[in-house]
């Protein structure tokens, strides 16, 4: 390791409050830029000018106000499409992945994560077919203590009292959310006979499907809650026929865009 002596970290002091860049500082004195960026920061500090870096709060841990609204919204695309990774020193990474076919579910969602951690970096991944809407913090966890050690359908997977305190007060974001992820609205048809002539029928219909047993019970739970009539197609698909029904969820819900 090359040491350098105090006349020329002076000089490079000097230069620098002066207000050299830092890299012709480096090319002036023979020394790594890195290093005069250390001098730098070190100075600064030692003159009050680098403010600690305050880290946003958590609603969980420090009482920050919560959007509850987006909130029921974001659970419900975690749930679906989501999943939190721990990286080094206690950070965690929020990833959803969101088809390239729904730019509009892509901008819903990045604007779900802002308003639920402000104050954290939001951005996008692009990898084949999808992006991943993508927020570091350190307390995803603590907003979405679902997250755990292996796939969601092979793990308990319940909500917490607050967090089913909030879906009650918005059902619909939280249906709207599961079915973002996990959802879809299609057009059925059929024939019938009428008058001697088979003629055929459309009505549209909506389908929501998912591994986990728990979550597929979160969402009729939330359908009763709503009054949306539902049947279990099988045992991982749930489907909304009824034409009342299928209006509600027009409603509220839609297709995806």
């Amino acid at each position: 390791m090359i040491q350098h002596g105090t006349d020329v970290r002076h000089r490079a002091i000097a230069l620098l409050r002066s207000g050299v860049r830092n890299a012709d500082v480096a090319r002036q004195l023979n020394v790594p830029v890195g290093t005069i960026g250390k001098w730098l920061h070190l100075d600064r500090a030692r003159r009050g000018e680098c403010p600690r870096r305050q880290h946003p709060k958590c609603p969980r841990c420090d009482g920050r106000p919560l959007d509850t609204a987006a909130y029921a919204y974001l659970l419900g695309l975690y749930l679906g499409d989501g999943c939190i990774s721990e990286l080094r020193r206690g950070v965690h990474v929020l990833r959803i992945a969101c088809a390239d076919a729904w730019p509009g579910l892509i901008d819903a969602c990045e604007e779900a994560v802002r308003s639920v951690s402000p104050g954290n970096t939001v951005f996008r991944v692009q990898r084949q077919g999808c992006q991943y809407v993508t927020c570091y913090s350190k307390h995803w966890p603590c907003i979405f203590p679902q997250h755990g050690p292996g796939k969601k359908h092979e793990r308990t997977i319940a909500l917490e009292p607050w967090q089913q305190a909030i879906v009650d007060a918005h059902p619909w974001e939280f249906i709207r959310g599961l079915i973002h992820s996990d959802g879809c609205r299609i057009t059925n048809w059929t024939t019938r006979v009428v008058a001697g002539e088979r003629r055929r029928y459309e009505y549209p219909r909506y389908f929501f499907t998912n591994l986990s047993g728990d979550i597929v019970r979160l969402f009729t739970d939330t359908l009763d809650h709503v009054g949306v009539d539902w049947k279990q197609a099988n045992s991982r698909n749930i489907s909304i026929a009824r034409k009342a029904s299928v209006a509600l969820l027009d409603t509220h819900v839609g297709p995806k865009h």
